[in-house]
């Protein structure tokens, strides 16, 4: 009786119903106007709007800012943030460190960090003294820690990667800049843009080299993730972030001054609409879902030893939802 029971409700579409995706998600974000895609995100509220029209309930939506990449690692592994931008180097570690759990979705901008100093003469890494402080988002593991480490390695030779590390020191691009403009130990900056712009106004400052000649060519600066676990869990919650984030990126990219505007409106900060505009109409700019030198970042840090699992194609690192995009 109760064999049938069960085969009627199952033929009458009674069974159980599937388990609810979560109603409250948080995204992690940090500092700089390549994270503009996300800053209107939550404005917009997108994330809301896209959850809503793939038939789930409004979830609520936090987004928690943090400066550098170390606090958002360990958030995204803790549970406590479901999804970030990072740079590559961060997606190279977590992937490893969670044996390919943690993931890219898609790309949101590719731009050049620029390697900035008040240091007289200084023209590559080796005119650096013991007593320059160069502030980066993170020592060890930030995408500047491991531009300066490529680096290192071309100036100083093989085996000579971590020469610099100890001229590095932790600071959010914000405090850097005042640090690196004020009468402190720190010498250089390895900045992005807007900082930069406002570093170069100082007539003290001079750019020593960017991340596109490290690289040779453009590059990926952060890239949305989370994790496989999250994202079997949820799938139309992951789907609505990346849908919201393609909207996102089409409405910044569909008008550029409006989105330099956007930046001063949501962010603040010292430079005009015009030198915003200026800043992302530049061809070296790019808002964009398409992983690029993803491959080289993370094959150099397997050489290094820092990323123990190879990578052998930057689709490794990415959920499937990148893999038909032209990334490198």
């Amino acid at each position: 009786m109760k064999r049938w029971m069960m085969a009627g409700a199952i033929a009458l579409g009674l069974a159980a119903p599937a388990r609810a995706e979560v109603s409250e998600v948080t995204l992690g974000q940090q500092f700089g106007l390549s994270f503009l895609p996300m800053m209107y995100m939550e404005n917009a509220k997108l994330v809301e709007k896209h959850a809503k029209a793939l038939g789930l309930p409004e979830p609520k939506v936090v987004w928690a800012k943090l400066a550098g990449p170390s606090n958002l690692n360990e958030g995204l592994i803790s549970g406590a943030i479901q999804f970030t931008a990072l740079g590559t180097p961060s997606i190279g570690l977590l992937w490893d460190r969670t044996r390919g759990d943690v993931k890219g979705l898609v790309a949101i901008c590719s731009y050049p960090l620029y390697l900035n100093t008040k240091t007289p003469g200084v023209k590559s890494l080796k005119d650096f003294g013991p007593k320059d402080k160069i502030a980066i988002p993170s020592v060890k593991v930030s995408t500047q820690a491991i531009m300066l480490q490529m680096q290192a390695e071309k100036e100083f030779g093989p085996g000579e990667h971590f020469k610099i590390d100890g001229n590095t020191v932790s600071l959010s691009h914000p405090d850097a800049m005042t640090a690196l403009l004020s009468n402190t130990e720190v010498t250089a900056h390895f900045a992005s843009s807007p900082f930069h712009e406002v570093e170069k106004k100082d007539p003290r400052i001079h750019t020593v080299m960017t991340s596109y000649e490290i690289l040779g060519g453009m590059a990926t600066a952060a890239t949305l993730i989370t994790s496989e676990r999250f994202k079997k869990a949820n799938p139309k919650t992951v789907q609505a972030v990346v849908n919201a984030t393609r909207e996102a990126i089409d409405y910044l990219n569909a008008d550029k001054r409006r989105a330099a505007e956007l930046y001063l409106k949501l962010a603040g900060g010292k430079n005009t609409v015009e030198e915003l505009t200026e800043i992302i109409s530049d061809p070296n700019w790019a808002y964009t879902l398409t992983p690029q030198k993803i491959g080289k970042t993370i094959q150099f840090m397997n050489r290094l030893g820092t990323v123990r699992t190879p990578v052998k194609d930057w689709k490794d690192v990415f959920f499937a939802e990148a893999h038909d995009l032209p990334g490198d």
